[in-house]
């Protein structure tokens, strides 16, 4: 807060401007404390007008005693507050500073009724029942996926979850792991996070919405699929969805070949991942969206960010971790779909980057609404004009691409262009093996691969995959970021 020019000056969202205490309408100021308590706290200054102006208060002290004994009286539990007096230039002012609650929601009460208020931008709101629900959760420190449910935990399986994490980990499931995943209580209940990865999901919120549409808006559909099943099942089938309706073209290079994506495989995996775990399930009426067009692919869930702010007005790499469904995110953790850090929107961008062919500009995009949450990937080959020619795209990617020939059937067929243009083949470089070749493709599929899992994926020992890189990194194809752990492989491409 600062004061410039008898004008104060503070964030819009964390205050209210009073010039002076209606006693008869405490309504009009009490939903405020009520709406600070219950999103991120806040100052209602008493003794300014709308425009900031220091007006002055004529008895703050009674006016601080009245603000006092009403809070006491109408807001249940009572939220902590300061009373602070502020002298300014022969003006006296009042700030009643109020702490975000840990015991939410509080309620205004008056004649009988009871209302809970939410900060929205620079208005206290009344709830609506999904953000009245979310402040009953956090006042009992629950979230909603941890609650437990009447249902038996012996009248479901869990074999699709069971077999994933075979799959993933290369290790053998336990039952117990259930109960220490939080799927299931000591009592054998399911909770709603156990209802969410059973075999046979009812969870009706439980959906994915596919489409991919026809040029770059909503207008015909070329294709429209829904699908409700466990969270297992959804992260597959919206993959799917979205490899069957996106290209991959290659140019050939002199002694192996390059892979010039739409997108990022690996970032969007991690979008789709992200909208499943951070969705908010306590919208009845909402699911996961993805809408393939043209020149990009939007991910959309209903749940906007959990401290009211927009994440279009904040700087990505410094948003803290903020998991609004800790079991289920803790689930994905251990079938090795995500990191425990809560990195997902920076490592989206930093996987995208890596693709020999991208673009500046063409990171991944984030936005939120009042009850949504949007993830934007852009078509790396589309350009202005449309789709990109394969050889403007291998010319972006290095301009002395021209020498080598384009395969045919990925420019012909998936980009409707002259392959002959690109001359003979040099023969006198060594081929990289069809082991490194696999190598090569993975790294494009994901640069945050480690060498066990290629190794997994392409069926042969680490040992010769360590062969393969060794290799790869001696002719100057390939190249490692960062730690073991948590860096990235990166294509070196040139001449």
């Amino acid at each position: 807060m600062q004061i410039h020019n008898n004008t104060l000056m503070a964030e819009c969202s964390t205050y209210d401007f009073k010039s002076m205490l209606r006693r008869k309408k405490v309504k009009s100021w009490l939903k405020s404390i009520s709406a600070f308590a219950n999103t991120d706290g806040g100052s209602l200054f008493y003794g300014v007008n709308d425009d900031g102006v220091i007006v002055g208060l004529n008895n703050p002290q009674a006016d601080a005693d009245f603000i006092s004994e009403t809070i006491k009286a109408r807001l249940d539990p009572v939220p902590e507050i300061q009373l602070i007096p502020i002298e300014h230039e022969g003006h006296t002012l009042l700030e009643v500073k109020v702490k975000a609650g840990t015991l939410t929601p509080y309620y205004y009460y008056q004649d009988g009724t009871r209302t809970a208020y939410v900060r929205v931008g620079n208005e206290s709101v009344e709830c609506n029942s999904q953000q009245l629900l979310s402040l009953v959760l956090k006042g009992t420190h629950m979230t909603w996926d941890s609650l437990p449910t009447q249902v038996d935990a012996s009248k479901h399986s869990f074999i699709i979850l069971a077999n994933t994490f075979r799959e993933q980990t290369h290790q053998e499931w336990n039952d117990k792991y259930l109960e220490s995943f939080g799927l299931v209580t000591p009592d054998s209940k399911l909770t709603n996070a156990g209802l969410l990865f059973v075999d046979n999901c009812t969870v009706f919120q439980s959906r994915i919405f596919c489409t991919r549409w026809t040029g770059l808006y909503k207008d015909d559909a070329i294709s429209s699929v829904e699908h409700r099943a466990n969270l297992v099942l959804l992260l597959k089938y919206g993959m799917d969805f979205i490899k069957n309706y996106t290209m991959s073209g290659w140019v050939k290079m002199p002694n192996y070949r390059l892979n010039l994506p739409d997108y990022s495989d690996r970032a969007i995996f991690e979008g789709l991942v992200n909208h499943l775990i951070h969705r908010d399930y306590t919208v009845m009426g909402g699911e996961v969206h993805i809408d393939i067009y043209d020149d990009r692919v939007e991910l959309v869930s209903p749940g906007a960010m959990l401290d009211g702010t927009r994440i279009q007005d904040r700087d990505i790499y410094k948003v803290p971790s903020m998991r609004r469904n800790p079991v289920i995110a803790d689930v994905f953790t251990q079938l090795d779909y995500m990191e425990k850090r809560g990195s997902g929107l920076r490592k989206m961008r930093e996987l995208t980057e890596k693709l020999p062919n991208f673009l500046q500009g063409k990171e991944p995009q984030y936005q939120t609404e009042a009850t949504s949450f949007y993830t934007t990937f852009y078509n790396l080959n589309w350009g202005d004009n449309g789709r990109m020619p394969v050889e403007e795209v291998a010319n972006r990617v290095n301009s002395t691409l021209e020498k080598y020939p384009v395969n045919e059937e990925s420019s012909v067929e998936k980009f409707g262009v002259n392959a002959d243009k690109f001359g003979d083949t040099s023969e006198t470089q060594k081929k990289v093996s069809k082991t490194a070749q696999k190598i090569i493709d993975l790294v494009i599929s994901d640069p945050s691969i480690t060498a066990d899992n290629m190794a997994n994926k392409i069926g042969v020992t680490k040992r010769a995959i360590e062969k393969n890189i060794k290799s790869l990194r001696g002719m100057g194809i390939l190249v490692h970021e960062g730690s073991d752990k948590a860096g990235y492989w990166r294509i070196i491409v040139k001449p």
